[in-house]
């Protein structure tokens, strides 16, 4: 039988970075040998954080709620409770002016993106093609696999100030961030997946600026972000505006498989994503949220976010940073600042062979990483700034992290070496 797949579909049944990352997790699940798993996004298992999610389920269970929340249908804007305890904690903390209408639940983060990028990019209804503009690359690999095309993404190099002998950050070029007529959106991660990097208030102030003037819907993509999961080493505040669109998870608290997406966003945002859920999927699962509730109610979850989630981390990262120095010590690295989120973002100026290349030496020896050149979306140009960096995770236990970097310097002289 001969298969005649839509153009739509051609963006999702071939080669994707999002692929890729995803059949790597799937191979250390079934996979009976020793791989050190650098590559995916999983989250750490917290022990503290497990103790309380545990706790929640087994309050669900003894008192019945599991059985009602799994038998029936939710509404598509999500489980309702959770939706006020989300306007309740920001109105109150924050001083944020939103109502459980500002609100709505999805089927995880890339199931925001999916609705928003196809909400307010592509072949609008006034006959305009709009993009999404991304003020500046590496950014999330998921973005990229998003649109109906390739060319509704638009992004920009960065800045790159090196730091010392082999740290560097990146920062927006405002000079080449060119918000128009024909922007459908604009979006940033703040840490941003792959670097770690912070964009700083004065940055995220001059996007505010740039898109309430331009009308355009700003997208901030707060993953790892504060108030929760609070997975940041550098000062930012959270923020929101009507043309914000903030979007968050439950994931990184320590709830991936549950893929409980949560946005921020104007009321007319809001039905439009709520209606997006009803034909997509019919309603939102609410077990993700049902079993936070009390701690959004409560405000717990930013004490939790701030005094076990955030810490936990920051241990993470400065012994993955210190194992780079003592393995890579004489190799021509440099990590990106690591200011946030679970990844560490190595670059190798001046690298013989491709990422790609080094991804697929490390993988015979069975350690995943990311190669970079997946996370510059909507960067056409051709960069070998892209084929030079890796991403890795520090979020897997300590001796599989060391293991793993140590495997990585290996093969690293060895490219140095001989190519």
């Amino acid at each position: 039988m001969a298969l005649h797949f839509s153009s739509l579909a051609s963006r999702f049944v071939g080669p994707t970075g999002t692929r890729l990352l995803m059949d790597d997790l799937g191979e250390v699940l079934e996979s009976d040998r020793d791989i050190c798993n650098l590559g995916g996004g999983n989250p750490a298992r917290i022990p503290a954080m497990q103790d309380i999610f545990h706790q929640a389920m087994e309050q669900q269970l003894a008192d019945g709620s599991f059985d009602r929340l799994s038998s029936v249908y939710d509404g598509p804007q999500g489980y309702r409770p959770f939706l006020r305890a989300v306007a309740t904690l920001f109105r109150t903390r924050f001083g944020w002016q939103i109502t459980d209408d500002n609100v709505a639940v999805t089927a995880g983060s890339q199931s925001s993106f999916f609705i928003l990028f196809n909400l307010l990019t592509g072949e609008c209804a006034d006959g305009r093609r709009r993009h999404l503009r991304l003020p500046m690359t590496p950014e999330y690999i998921g973005y990229g696999d998003l649109t109906a095309t390739p060319a509704a993404i638009q992004s920009s190099r960065p800045r790159i100030e090196r730091l010392d002998e082999h740290s560097f950050k990146y920062h927006i070029d405002f000079s080449s961030v060119d918000i128009n007529d024909d922007t459908g959106a604009v979006c940033v991660s703040r840490p941003t997946n792959p670097t770690g990097n912070v964009i700083s208030n004065d940055e995220l102030h001059t996007l505010l600026e740039m898109t309430r003037a331009a009308d355009v819907p700003l997208i901030i993509d707060n993953a790892y972000g504060v108030p929760f999961p609070d997975i940041m080493f550098s000062a930012g505040d959270p923020v929101f505006d009507q043309h914000v669109i903030y979007c968050m998870s439950l994931s990184k608290l320590g709830l991936p498989g549950l893929r409980t997406g949560i946005v921020i966003a104007r009321p007319e945002i809001i039905e439009a994503v709520r209606s997006f859920n009803a034909i997509l999927s019919l309603a939102s699962s609410s077990l993700g949220a049902s079993l936070v509730t009390s701690l959004f109610e409560s405000g717990e979850v930013l004490r939790l976010a701030r005094e076990v989630v955030r810490p936990f981390y920051l241990e993470r990262v400065t012994q993955a940073v210190a194992w780079c120095h003592r393995y890579l010590a004489g190799c021509p690295f440099r990590i990106h600042a690591p200011e946030g989120a679970i990844f560490l973002w190595l670059w190798f100026e001046g690298l013989p062979i491709t990422a790609q290349a080094l991804y697929t030496r490390l993988k015979e020896r069975n350690v995943l990483v990311i190669p970079g050149q997946f996370f510059f979306p909507g960067l056409h140009e051709e960069w070998e700034h892209k084929s030079q960096c890796l991403r890795i995770s520090y979020a897997q236990s300590a001796r599989e992290v060391e293991q793993g970097i140590a495997i990585i310097a290996e093969e690293v002289r060895r490219a140095y070496a001989r190519g």
